[in-house]
């Protein structure tokens, strides 16, 4: 077993079912150049082989602890296990089917104690199937990359609305001071968790930092069963619409009315149109009308002309 060095930043890696993805997450977070690090792998009761290799990894190397849920939580409980159990001056995470780039720890953290910033988060890129059977990492979308290039130090949302756009919880290190200060956590019971948390850590922050540095791949699974490739079902969308209406609220109760319209932008040019297209010909008229009010509601938000999108949402 490696002995393990005295850690600055703990990953916390919530699995569920992902034993054909866990070893490259694992492997991952060894590969790093930043060797300074624990990580908290929590097996949300898993039926296939994820929690065995969490315990193998454990096994072979004292940086990883690994906690077993009796029974399924879910993606937010399992974070939150694991973020009771942090006692390093940072935190991060990684979800068990996605990767780490090998400098994604010592950016994140060398930039966030040069700048003494309570959070920094990178930049990231799809894992998509490719047609030999693996998995290709594409480009960094203009959303990604308008969140966190160029570089910007000590920054605030007032500053850099734009950052509000980074939503997930895996981009990012963080002080774990900002977490207990705030009494920060991950709303248990909902998908989509990242979305309220994440303009929660923004206007919570004293100050964040940005880098453009791709710091983790974010699979796209083939078999489509990832939460994100789910929201041709009602509840699940129902759930979507909630948190990103949850992150606007966020944005204004914090008085932030730039990165709230940056938000509104944004969603109605890149979240509405996948949601129109399963619209169209779905089933349930319900799932129609609850998109066709979540853009009312917002449409009357946005300064931009409004797209044949929002049009034909907004007519439901």
């Amino acid at each position: 077993m490696t002995l393990p060095l005295e850690p600055v930043v703990t990953v916390i890696v919530p699995g569920y079912d992902v034993a054909e993805f866990a070893r490259e997450a694992v492997d991952s977070l060894r590969a790093q150049t930043l060797t300074a690090w624990t990580a908290i792998l929590v097996d949300d009761a898993s039926t296939d082989g994820t929690g065995a290799i969490f315990d193998e990894a454990a096994d072979a190397d004292g940086r990883f602890q690994v906690v077993h849920h009796a029974t399924r939580r879910g993606l937010s409980a399992a974070r939150n296990t694991g973020l009771d159990l942090v006692e390093t001056p940072y935190v991060a995470y990684l979800d068990a089917d996605d990767r780490y780039t090998p400098r994604a720890l010592e950016r994140l953290v060398s930039t966030i104690e040069r700048s003494g910033s309570d959070l920094a988060l990178g930049a990231y890129v799809r894992l998509r199937p490719d047609v030999a059977g693996g998995y290709t990492a594409g480009p960094v979308q203009p959303w990604v990359a308008a969140a966190t290039a160029p570089e910007r130090l000590a920054t605030t949302l007032e500053a850099h609305p734009e950052a509000s756009g980074n939503i997930v919880a895996w981009s990012k290190v963080s002080r774990l001071d900002l977490w207990r200060r705030e009494s920060l956590r991950f709303p248990v019971g909902k998908a989509y968790e990242d979305q309220v948390l994440a303009q929660q850590l923004y206007t919570r922050a004293r100050s964040f930092d940005v880098i453009p540095d791709v710091v983790v791949e974010w699979r796209e699974r083939a078999d489509g069963s990832s939460i994100t490739q789910q929201k041709s079902a009602l509840p699940v969308l129902r759930d979507y619409l909630e948190a990103l209406a949850g992150g606007i609220a966020v944005l204004d109760a914090a008085d932030r009315p730039r990165a709230a319209a940056a938000r509104v932008r944004l969603i109605l040019s890149m979240d509405l149109p996948p949601l129109v297209e399963i619209a169209r010909d779905h089933p349930d008229g319900e799932y129609r009308r609850t998109l066709g009010e979540f853009v009312r509601d917002l449409r009357g938000r946005s300064t931009d002309g409004p797209s044949p999108a929002v049009l034909e949402a907004a007519a439901w």
